[in-house]
């Protein structure tokens, strides 16, 4: 398994303030970014090792005015690590706030670092 979690979330508390990887506490500052891991599994086994790792993760973009500049930022972050974007979309929320979900998803290799991509049928 790898862990690749702790380096984004450090370059997403470079592009906003209230980021957390639970419900967040404060409502108060915004934009209010959650950075979810939604998935991390073997991508590959063999010689009773995982060779490579399938990961998935889940940003919730919450702001009262709007959420397109930060998510372009947030791209830009996933996209530099090598993980592609694989679902953007506005959110209708009761609360009235702007709210978007990104996803972002790759097969990494923990000895190189290296990130592939495939494509899956929907």
């Amino acid at each position: 398994m790898i862990n690749i979690k702790p380096l984004i979330y450090k370059e997403l508390q470079k592009v906003a303030d209230n980021v957390t990887d639970t419900y967040p506490s404060d409502w108060e500052t915004f934009p209010v970014v959650i950075f979810l891991e939604e998935q991390n599994k073997p991508g590959d086994w063999f010689d009773d090792k995982e060779q490579k790792s399938y990961v998935r993760y889940k940003v919730d973009i919450f702001d009262n005015e709007s959420t397109t500049d930060l998510s372009i930022k947030i791209n830009e972050i996933f996209a530099m690590s090598g993980l592609q974007r694989t679902e953007s979309q506005d959110m209708p929320d009761p609360s009235h706030l702007r709210h978007k979900v990104m996803r972002f998803e790759g097969v990494i290799d923990p000895k190189t670092q290296l990130v592939y991509q495939y494509r899956m049928e929907n």
